[in-house]
């Protein structure tokens, strides 16, 4: 499609009030106060220059035969230039042109992300210079997201949005405020009546009031809990994640020594054990060394020395820490201790030392099945009290706090319905499990995230569409696949989201 022929189909749909010539749907108008409850997915075409393919129809058609109406594109500026001073390449323009077109022709919203941004990205490798603190390069993106605006003038606000900038972190708020100041200058001084959104703060968490006199939407994020979205995913740090489970008590699995003072505290299991059994600790980082002791009913009942060094050992991984000149060595590996019968309470310990990652405990009786809690091992998170009773209808390992549907609306949803009842538009722009969180898990996680998200008016978007976290393709070893139009479909997972 050539530019002259892009431009006579938009303007076509805008005399058509925006309606899909192929479906009839018309998109709902769009705000900046308030944005529609689009339901959809992001599509990666464009996600990394090592990529940057073009994006497929077939992607527009399912989703709207599936009822849903809305793409993200997360895109890596370095696929329309090679530099950031670099002219545009047409071609990957035009790439861009069509998926816009196909938005149109099915019923489909767009929103365009720079994921990778002149100067900025949550990505590796990072970019050479700082949009945040360079003047100079800030004029750049802006010349980039003002070539955009320029480009897709006209095209109305019910069809493409612009979303400035994917997740910033680690940046004050009035920095924030100043660059998206400029980019949102640069621009309406193109098109005055583009809709632009702004992630949030802190990997797009949390809202930021300091943008809302921009007269800009704000898109948050759906990946809470991080251990259960992110189960051994290889871009964070995921080795200590437990297990996922879901709805799941919140109980914290960093061990202190004696140094530590207020952190200083033991894993306190109640009972009572009314067998003997065996207690199973998953140990993942060691700090140094830990002496890591268990006992039941103040007498021990298992005590061991990790002493951390280089080369080859009883650990997974030895990782020499430079700024501290100490190793740091991941072990995970299990250890065990043997509870006797009638034992009323389990301490686990250090009594010297660093400090230790339990990532998991489990009891098993003999002949019996193994009950098993997974442990947050956020460092500084001091544990709370947990109780062991097999025979409780909602599961055997019990604290006084839950991971559920009420955490993630408290969590997720009451700073942002805050912003949204102050007359900002609201989306969820990313979210959803990685593969190799068990499916089960993920279809009830999945589930109170949209009950919520249905019941505070928020539109959202699953990464992705194919792939990992998507409902095609996404290699996920629990799943029954139904082949479709030769992909794997995850029927389960579909079935939820058109549900919602």
């Amino acid at each position: 499609m050539n530019r002259r022929t892009f431009l006579k189909v938009s303007a076509a749909a805008v005399v058509a009030g925006c309606a899909s010539p192929q479906t009839g749907r018309r998109l709902p108008e769009a705000s900046w106060q308030k944005l529609p409850r689009w339901r959809g997915f992001n599509l990666l075409e464009k996600f990394n220059v090592g990529k940057n393919t073009a994006f497929v129809e077939s992607d527009f058609q399912w989703m709207t035969d599936w009822g849903f109406n809305f793409v993200r594109l997360p895109m890596d500026y370095r696929c329309w230039a090679k530099t950031p001073e670099a002219e545009f390449n047409e071609q990957t323009m035009k790439e861009i042109d069509q998926a816009i077109e196909w938005g149109g022709k099915y019923g489909v919203h767009v929103w365009l992300n720079f994921h990778r941004a002149p100067g900025y990205t949550v990505a590796k490798p990072a970019e050479s210079r700082d949009l945040w603190t360079d003047a100079g390069i800030q004029d750049i993106c802006a010349r980039h997201w003002g070539t955009f605006a320029r480009r897709y003038k006209g095209i109305p606000n019910s069809r493409v949005a612009f979303n400035l900038f994917n997740e910033p972190s680690r940046i004050e708020t009035a920095v924030y405020r100043e660059v998206a100041g400029k980019m949102v200058a640069a621009i309406r001084a193109e098109d005055p009546q583009r809709l632009v959104v702004a992630d949030g703060i802190e990997w797009g968490q949390k809202p930021v009031a300091e943008l809302v006199d921009l007269k800009i939407a704000q898109a948050t994020r759906g990946y809470a809990p991080g251990h259960l979205t992110h189960y051994k995913a290889s871009w964070v740090n995921s080795e200590g994640f437990p297990l996922p489970a879901w709805p799941r008590p919140m109980a914290f699995g960093v061990l202190h020594g004696p140094a530590k003072n207020e952190l200083h505290q033991p894993i306190v299991i109640t009972g009572p054990f009314p067998k003997a059994g065996e207690l199973r600790l998953h140990v993942m980082s060691v700090s140094s060394r830990a002496t890591l002791v268990v006992e039941a009913d103040g007498q021990p009942v298992f005590t061991k020395e990790f002493v951390c060094g280089p080369g080859a050992g009883e650990w997974k991984k030895a990782i020499y820490k430079e700024q501290w000149k100490i190793y740091q060595n991941l072990y995970d590996r299990d250890y065990s201790a043997t509870i006797p019968a009638g034992a009323k309470e389990v301490r686990l310990r250090l009594s010297g030392g660093d400090w230790m990652q339990v990532s998991e405990i489990g009891f098993q009786q003999a002949g019996g099945r193994e009950d098993v809690l997974g442990l947050t091992t956020e460092y500084g998170k001091v544990p709370v009290p947990i109780r062991y009773r097999p025979d409780n209808a909602t599961g055997p390992f019990q604290t006084d706090q839950m991971e559920d549907r009420q955490w993630l609306w408290d969590k997720m949803i009451e700073p942002w319905k805050k912003l949204k009842e102050q007359g900002v538009g609201v989306m969820v722009g990313e979210w959803g499990a990685f593969s190799h969180t068990p499916h089960d898990v993920t279809l009830r996680w999945m589930r109170d995230c949209l009950t919520n998200w249905k019941m505070a008016g928020f539109g959202w978007a699953l990464w992705n569409f194919r792939g990992s976290f998507g409902i095609l393709d996404s290699n996920r070893k629990d799943v029954a696949y139904e082949d479709f139009q030769g992909h794997k479909l995850d029927r389960k997972m579909l079935e939820l989201l058109q549900a919602f």
